[in-house]
């Protein structure tokens, strides 16, 4: 009884923090000759800026999946570990039955199936991408029989969506000789990364895990580098609270590049870089944030500061000029970028340079920082007031 009240607090707190954020929208559709009811999350700040854009999502089975989706991106984004996205919930309530169908002969959507998931594709994308300020990624989300259909979209000839989330999935009895008939090739010649996330759970029939598990070692074995398979293992008490685990779990690999750099990032991919590939793998990684995710984050001081070693240790801190410069690129408001200028020409002794720089840095700092007065102790040390 205490754990089931929490998590109505839980929930109550979060309708609270968001509910006024969102639009219902009905929507006629062509395909399905009926209107379709939408729920609609704008992230807080939408509207204070019209000029970033946001990723989105779509969310089946709304009734169930779409405020805990909400609740979650919310949480993962104040904590900078994803994103803030737009995020789209179709219902499904009345409809369920018919939208996800398929035949059970050969596992191929009926025609009221595949009619839903052509009003995904081309009606709900549309209006969303031409409604409001999108990203280019974008994540389907469904549980059971709603995340068979979603692995239907991986067959389409251009990649529309970056990101499948499937969670306690029932599929069809032919899913694994639809899977290999799709041209996977198509994936590995984009030049963006594809996830895919799939959990099993003690929660479902032995049967249904013993599926998934055969799907995920078999998608897992296509060794294409830009198709992620998140391949997941959930116990848990109940098929509900394995939904409330897995919307997390798989937020946590799919926003991967977003966050800040771990200390396994840095080892696994940083650390043995030269100082001009250090530089360039932190450029690189910002410049996708933007592209991907419409995230103008400026560069975060700790990733600057996570290969400064690289950068003053290696090649006698010849690239810290190089290193400034790039700061500069990405994060022009940013007084690091002239610190490690001004360092580069203090370390070549070309002291007036190196004033300037250090100058100029101190200016773009607030007078409350701080760290301001330690910046000023450059000038002074070199003789400049």
């Amino acid at each position: 009884m205490y754990q089931k009240s929490l998590t109505l607090i839980f929930f109550f707190a979060c309708f609270i923090g968001f509910s006024q954020q969102i639009i219902q929208k009905k929507l006629e559709s062509t395909f399905l000759e009926t209107t379709r009811n939408l729920r609609i999350y704008i992230p807080e700040d939408y509207e204070k800026d019209s000029i970033k854009n946001f990723p989105l999502a779509i969310v089946l089975d709304e009734e169930s999946m779409f405020d805990i989706y909400v609740g979650n991106s919310v949480l993962f984004s104040k904590n900078d570990k994803a994103p803030r996205q737009i995020i789209v919930g179709i219902s499904m309530e009345k409809s369920k039955n018919t939208d996800i169908s398929f035949d059970r002969n050969n596992g191929k959507l009926t025609t009221t199936a595949r009619n839903f998931y052509e009003f995904i594709r081309d009606e709900v994308l549309f209006y969303m991408e031409s409604t409001y300020r999108t990203s280019p990624f974008i994540t389907l989300v469904g549980h059971g029989y709603s995340a068979n259909l979603i692995t239907h979209f991986l067959k389409e000839e251009n990649p529309i969506f970056n990101a499948y989330i499937c969670i306690n999935t029932s599929f069809s009895d032919f899913i694994g000789a639809q899977l290999q008939s799709f041209n996977w090739a198509k994936i590995a010649k984009e030049d963006t990364v594809f996830y895919y996330y799939l959990n099993t759970s003690n929660t479902l029939s032995s049967a249904k895990q013993a599926q998934i598990e055969q799907i995920q070692k078999g998608l897992s074995s296509l060794e294409i580098s830009n198709f992620k398979v998140i391949a997941d293992t959930i116990t848990t008490s109940n098929v509900i609270a394995a939904i409330g685990e897995a919307i997390p779990r798989a937020f946590s690999n799919i926003f991967e590049i977003y966050v800040a750099i771990s200390e396994e990032e840095f080892n696994k991919s940083i650390k043995e870089l030269s100082p001009l590939d250090a530089i360039a793998y932190l450029e690189n990684k910002y410049l996708e944030i933007e592209f991907l995710f419409g995230s103008s984050l400026g560069i975060r001081e700790r990733d600057i500061y996570a290969i400064e070693k690289i950068i003053i240790e290696k090649e006698n801190g010849d690239r810290l000029l190089d290193f400034g410069k790039m700061i500069l690129k990405l994060y022009p408001s940013s007084h690091l970028g002239d610190y490690y200028i001004g360092k580069y020409y203090e370390t070549g002794k070309n002291i007036k340079r190196a004033i300037t720089h250090y100058k100029i840095g101190y200016g773009k700092m607030d007078p409350a920082d701080p760290n301001a007065d330690a910046f000023y102790e450059n000038i002074l040390r070199l003789g400049g007031n």
